[in-house]
């Protein structure tokens, strides 16, 4: 009787786990199509810009790159003004688009 429960038992556990299985890759694929997060979308960032770099140098980049902050529109402004001194009427108008763009 014992052997009959256990073997039930083991039974469940091998069916169930096929199921769940086969729905994982649904699972992935429903994560994938999702919308990414602020922190994944740095990640993505960062790794696009890193490049070629390999070793020490990747790892010391993603680590600068993934905790500094972002420049709110605020230090942009205050840069791109500093940056177009001296520029006038169109000129100037062109640099700060530009400029603010980055």
């Amino acid at each position: 009787m014992k052997t009959l429960s256990l073997a039930l038992g083991l039974a469940v556990c091998v069916f169930s786990s096929g199921v769940l299985a086969a729905d994982a890759p649904g699972t992935a694929k429903a994560a994938a199509s999702a919308p990414m997060s602020a922190q994944q979308s740095k990640m993505a960032t960062c790794n696009r810009e890193a490049g070629d770099k390999k070793g020490d140098e990747r790892k010391a980049f993603m680590k600068t790159c993934l905790s500094s902050k972002p420049v709110s529109q605020q230090d942009k402004m205050k840069t791109c003004n500093h940056e177009a001194a001296g520029k006038k009427g169109d000129e100037r108008k062109a640099f700060m688009k530009e400029c603010l763009s980055k």
